[in-house]
């Protein structure tokens, strides 16, 4: 049974998601102002403020002592966190029982040294797809130890794949993972988890039909 934790990002959430990824890969490509952006950003600036007022105004999330609260909703960050949050990287990724693969590619936002993705970003990915394949086969939990080794560096904008293959002993979770271009080994990583229990997750507020 998959291991699910919060809401469900609402589909225009999403679509909205890959839309701002695209435009900051876009306006950071940018070599001259642009009236475009200027205009631009003074609408999202308008859309911003009227978000604001349909938003609860507490930034805390409705979990746990606080499911009752005046809190946001919680979305469930158990898989495909880039989907509605630009901030993670998109990718594809199928499981088979204890291994799993898949692909990605890194736009422009992710980009640290010219052309290359930042490292730091990886850890991210790394950490987004192995617990994506925890939750999947419905063990997991939190992270206690996640280890990168940087082979060579990782392009943008380029298609590459990832494997992953994980072991499980008692309440221990140990999966290893490699991110490849073709066949040359770009990154390594590690991560140790401890199995949670489904029955010791703390209450989450469902969706409500407007904000307190």
């Amino acid at each position: 049974m998959r291991w699910d934790f919060g809401e469900e990002p609402l589909g225009e959430t999403q679509h909205l998601a890959a839309v701002l990824r695209r435009l900051t890969s876009l306006a950071l490509a940018q070599e001259t102002p642009s009236p475009t952006v200027r205009e631009l950003t003074a609408r999202l600036a308008e859309a911003e403020h009227s978000l604001a007022e349909e938003v609860p105004a507490s930034p805390a999330a409705r979990v746990g002592a606080n499911a009752e609260g005046d809190g946001r909703v919680y979305l469930d960050h158990a898989r495909d966190i880039g989907s509605f949050n630009p901030a993670f990287p998109v990718y594809e990724l199928t499981v088979d029982g204890d291994t799993a693969r898949g692909s990605v590619e890194f736009p422009i936002v992710y980009e640290g040294p010219p052309g290359v993705v930042h490292g730091g970003f990886l850890a991210v990915f790394f950490d987004c797809v192995i617990q994506h394949h925890n939750c999947e086969l419905g063990v997991a939990g939190k992270t206690t130890d996640l280890q990168l080794r940087y082979r060579r560096p990782t392009p943008l904008v380029t298609h590459l794949d990832f494997d992953i293959v994980r072991t499980v002993e008692g309440d221990r979770i140990e999966s290893n993972a490699r991110l490849l271009l073709g066949e040359k080994v770009c990154a390594e990583a590690r991560m140790l988890a401890v199995a949670g229990d489904r029955a010791n997750l703390p209450a989450v507020s469902p969706r409500r039909a407007s904000a307190p």
